[in-house]
């Protein structure tokens, strides 16, 4: 291993983007593989909005694998991890790099240790897929320091050994996450279905009503609905085929009318699965089942409002204007058809969820903040002063939600992976490979 005697430190930074599921997946035929019970089809967010990035380092002087996340070091003997970094070593290629004077062979890849730094510019563990975007730009990089030839839907049966949704995060725009049907999971894989720019009009605005941590995980969760919920068999073999290729079909054709039919039916049903399970699991009420009841009311409240405000302005106008979805957390998750739906959209949301202190905007809302000047809305006073939305009628009761959300993050689809050249956002020091 040429270089050794120097003590050389390799390293690759790259960015991933996260990926919100119009098709929910939920469920696993095998757990170890992860391999799941039905397609399904997720947009990629814009990563400058919500994205990963992870530098990777290997060096002789490194005496074991070490991984930090969001500046504090994580144990990396679970195997979610572990299948991943098997995974990429094995298919490790030749690495040289002339400006260390650094040649690798592939068997080298075997012996050398590695460092791992991610960040996370959005909420961990919190419903926005956090670990979609962390296990898929981990595989992207290590991919790249190691050089492995696979393509990215290779990339991503790998990343989906690690995190199921994470083999969506391996592409931008438009992607499909095929369940395939081989025991050894090859032909589960992703499969981009469009890219960012094939609809651009998308506006996508998240509410964030938690940063705290699920109590029931994914995981968990998944394996509970699998061994007791008769919908979900009903679901995975009745329903998802037959809605998956008709939002393939609403991509292609950029129809917003089906998109959004399609969009809120899969979230409404995958919630029913939820509480078709035993016990019950209820991710849009709540993020503790210990919290005191009135909290849990407010929840309830809140998403039911949420669904209320999206259901009555689109029945209000001749066609839809904005499809809502709820993953596996607290989380709303709006698209909008267009740049003049979403002004309006970020109108109705301020109006019924102004922020809890007349605290600058800035902080209230994240994102592409061009949108809140669309909306003329400069401070709080203009909040203050938004008029009632034309199609209550009086007949929704004008309660305002004040600090029921964290804040909103307004994004469109996004691009997958990248490699990072900037060095300020290098998360390792070149020298030591240890965080900066």
């Amino acid at each position: 291993m040429a270089g050794e005697a120097e003590k050389w430190v390799l390293m690759v930074t790259a960015q991933t983007p996260t990926n919100i599921a119009v098709i929910k997946y939920w469920g696993k035929r095998d757990e170890n593989l992860i391999l799941p019970v039905n397609d399904s089809i997720s947009v990629t967010l814009d990563p400058e909005h919500l994205c990963t990035t992870t530098t990777v380092a290997a060096s002789p002087s490194f005496d074991s694998d070490r991984m930090w996340l969001n500046g504090k070091e994580i144990s990396l003997s679970g195997d979610r991890y572990q299948n991943c970094l098997r995974e990429i070593r094995a298919r490790a290629g030749d690495v040289e790099d002339e400006g260390k004077g650094v040649k690798i062979a592939k068997k080298d890849w075997e012996k050398l240790h590695l460092h791992i730094a991610s960040y996370n510019n959005f909420p961990t563990a919190a419903g926005l897929a956090s670990s979609a975007a962390g296990l898929a730009c981990l595989v992207f990089a290590l991919a790249k320091l190691m050089n492995v030839k696979d393509d990215q839907s290779k990339l991503s049966a790998i990343a989906r050994q690690g995190s199921g949704s994470a083999c969506r995060s391996l592409y931008g725009g438009f992607v499909k996450w095929v369940m395939g049907k081989d025991d050894d999971g090859k032909d589960s894989l992703a499969v981009q279905l469009a890219d960012e720019k094939h609809w651009d009009d998308l506006v996508i605005i998240i509410a964030v009503v938690s940063s705290s941590q699920k109590e029931t995980s994914s995981t968990t969760g998944m394996r509970e609905t699998v061994e007791t919920s008769l919908l979900l068999k009903h679901r995975a073999k009745e329903v998802v085929p037959k809605r998956t290729l008709q939002m393939e079909e609403a991509i292609k054709n950029r129809d917003f009318a089906s998109f959004a039919q399609l969009t809120c039916a899969d979230s409404n049903q995958f919630h029913a699965v939820c509480l078709d399970t035993s016990p019950p699991i209820f991710y849009m009420n709540d993020t503790s089942h210990s919290i005191k009841l009135w909290n849990l009311a407010l929840m309830k409240q809140l998403f039911s409002r949420i669904i209320s405000i999206v259901e009555k302005w689109n029945r209000s106008e001749e066609t839809p204007q904005v499809a809502y979805t709820f993953d596996a957390g607290p989380n709303a998750v709006m698209f909008a058809r267009n740049r003049k739906a979403a002004t309006l959209l970020l109108q109705r949301l301020l109006f019924y969820f102004p922020p809890s202190s007349a605290a600058d905007l800035d902080s209230y809302i994240l994102g592409d903040k061009s949108i809140l000047k669309d909306a003329g809305v400069q401070g709080i006073n203009d909040v203050e002063g938004l008029p009632p939305p034309p199609e209550i009628k009086g007949n929704i009761p004008l309660k305002k939600c004040k600090g029921d959300v964290s804040y909103f993050i307004c994004t469109r689809p996004g691009r997958g992976p990248v490699l990072l050249s900037d060095k300020s956002q290098v998360l390792l020091n070149p020298e030591t490979g240890l965080p900066k």
